[in-house]
């Protein structure tokens, strides 16, 4: 079976060539089952509970699952198929199912606080003892301490939790793939630079149209709401991009609004069911915020400091909205485009005159050698490993002495079937194993715009911030020396410390010597000249009041819809605020 089903190689990389639908439910079954028997092997040992007899041996089960179900759930993302969502679903219930009843396995979680009361527990090596510190508490978020009937009823929350949260995904890549509009005549897309109209027009040449095809993946969004002229196509587009998979979309049968509304009723419930107000409260479990409240008020003074900012920048924007574009009332799907005009007029700054020095290949080599210059650590090109899509990209990464000690997939480019936005995400995890070291291996993705027949892909400035927050979650992961699974890389800090490594990397695609090595003209291969790099520092605080504003509006609503549910209440509040309709951006 480990010869036949790819998912079941005991080591190395994913075979991805090899991957098919079915075989995801046979490897996942029996993954479990070994699991189960290893688990069950392990407390019915005499031999006395160390860190070795207990979280090494769960650790090493868990590991053979995640490497199974890593590949599956990234081809999930990137290369959607129905055949794959079926496997997936099916599969997927079965790890949550198992998942939440390991969780509240009170043996093996007697096992786990018999390790913790040892005597010599303090003498553990820091992380191994973080690692048993944060079992001992996911225990506890997983209704181990519950009695019946509620710890049947917490496994149930858990397992339809699950299934609504992928379905919820796939209704938003469903109708994000959906919805277009084929466009002849190139006066409807007035205003459009050449770089978004090769866009567009490679999208209509995927579906053997002439013209161009405006879509919802998001160069589409970006080129269309920032620069045609058409006021009513970006109004069709706005609302379109907005209303995804909702009920006011005009494909409702992807509609998630009941999906929304039953996730966080089963949310609230899990959470009183181990004890907690809300699972706004819950989430506070993993975090470093220490109550509801504190979130609450921090958010609160941020918005009164940010907002008296945000309310001159729309002042300031509707005025020359006004003023200069003959839009007396300005409406959210003008906020982009005028704030392009704005920008320009303001700064002599465009985002179209920045792209040429910004070609994806350029900007990749710069920020290869930005990491080499900082951290001392390179980017190796692989050709001989397996990638999902010829687009995708291996590296290895390499110390100064050239060895390996971890690697990236890379994957860059929208396309169809590919979940939209930019993220990281973990095949592997730096772990000491009876085999020697297992090396962390990172996915990152974006949706950047692709490379037409004349151009390479040619990013905007946000774009190659993108990137470099998405490679600062990656080198997070990748550069951590922890050989405890549970607290390697990323696991092992709060989760609103998650960003920090993120964040630090975007500055150095706003520093002078970080651009010299990542900004490079395509044709001419000049660098980004002195008086444009002015320009982008004058203009690099454009409208943060309303970015801010923006933001904290996202955080609040989240932590407030889930802090404050009122299960009796709740569907009234909540298609009232989906009436409010969509605020300026």
């Amino acid at each position: 079976m480990t010869e036949s089903n790819p998912l079941l190689a005991p080591t190395g990389l994913p075979r991805f060539s090899a991957i098919r639908p079915e075989h995801v439910e046979p490897a996942i079954d029996a993954i479990l089952a070994d699991y189960q028997a290893g688990i069950d092997a392990m407390l019915a040992s005499d031999a006395p509970r160390s860190y070795a007899s207990v979280m090494a041996v769960a650790e090493r089960l868990d590991d053979r699952l995640s490497r199974a179900w890593s590949p599956v759930g990234h081809l999930h993302g990137v290369k959607d198929s129905d055949a794959l969502r079926k496997a997936y679903a099916a599969a997927q219930e079965k790890i949550v199912e198992f998942n939440t009843a390991l969780g509240q396995n009170r043996a093996l979680y007697a096992a786990v606080k018999a390790v913790a009361d040892a005597p010599d527990f303090a003498a553990l090596p820091r992380a191994a003892r973080t690692s048993v510190e944060h079992e001992l508490r996911d225990f506890v978020l997983s209704g181990v301490a519950l009695e019946e009937p509620a710890r049947s009823r917490y496994r149930e929350i858990s397992n339809e939790l699950a299934k609504l949260s992928t379905e919820f995904e796939e209704a938003v890549l469903d109708a994000t793939d959906a919805w277009s509009e084929h466009v002849a005549d190139a006066a409807t897309l007035a205003g459009v630079p050449e770089s978004g109209l090769a866009v567009l027009r490679a999208y209509a040449q995927e579906k053997d149209l002439d013209g161009w095809l405006v879509t919802l993946k998001q160069p589409s969004v970006q080129a269309v709401l920032t620069y045609a002229d058409d006021r009513a196509l970006r109004a069709r587009l706005y609302r379109a991009y907005g209303t995804r998979a909702s009920e006011q979309s005009d494909e409702g049968r992807y509609d998630n609004s009941e999906r929304i509304e039953r996730i966080v009723a089963l949310r609230h419930e899990a959470a009183q069911l181990l004890g907690f107000a809300s699972a706004a409260e819950e989430s506070l479990a993993t975090k470093m915020a220490p109550s509801a409240d504190a979130v609450i008020a921090f958010l609160r003074d941020f918005v009164a400091k940010a907002r008296p900012m945000a309310e001159r920048d729309l002042a300031e924007l509707r005025a020359f909205a006004s003023s200069e574009l003959g839009i007396e009332t300005l409406e959210p799907w003008d906020v982009a485009y005028a704030s392009e005009k704005l920008r320009m007029r303001t700064y002599a700054l465009s985002e179209e005159e920045l792209k040429p020095y910004f070609p994806l290949p350029a900007v990749i080599d710069g920020l290869f050698a930005v990491v080499e210059r900082v951290l001392g650590v390179g980017f190796r090109p692989r050709e001989d490993v397996e990638v999902w899509h010829p687009d995708a990209r291996y590296y290895d990464l390499v110390d100064t002495s050239g060895r390996v000690f971890a690697g990236a997939y890379v994957d860059l480019y929208a396309r169809t079937g590919k979940r939209g936005g930019a993220w990281m995400d973990v095949c592997t995890t730096r772990m000491r194993t009876d085999d020697g070291l297992q090396l962390p291996v990172a996915y990152l993705t974006c949706n950047f715009a692709p490379p037409t027949a004349t151009t390479p892909s040619l990013l905007t400035h946000d774009d190659v911030v993108t990137l470099f927050h998405e490679f600062g979650h990656g080198l997070h992961h990748m550069l951590t020396e922890v050989e405890v699974a549970g607290v390697s890389g990323i696991g092992g800090v709060e989760w609103d410390a998650v960003e920090l490594p993120s964040q630090f990397m975007e500055n150095f695609a706003w520093q002078r010597e970080g651009l010299d090595l990542i900004a490079r003209h395509w044709q001419t291969g000049e660098r980004l000249p002195e008086a444009l790099f002015e320009r982008m520092q004058a203009a690099r605080n454009f409208q943060s009041g309303l970015f801010l504003v923006r933001q904290l509006e996202f955080g609040l609503f989240d932590f407030l819809l889930h802090h404050r549910y009122d299960p009796a209440r709740a569907r009234a509040r909540w298609r009232s605020s989906r009436r409010c309709g969509a605020r300026p951006r």
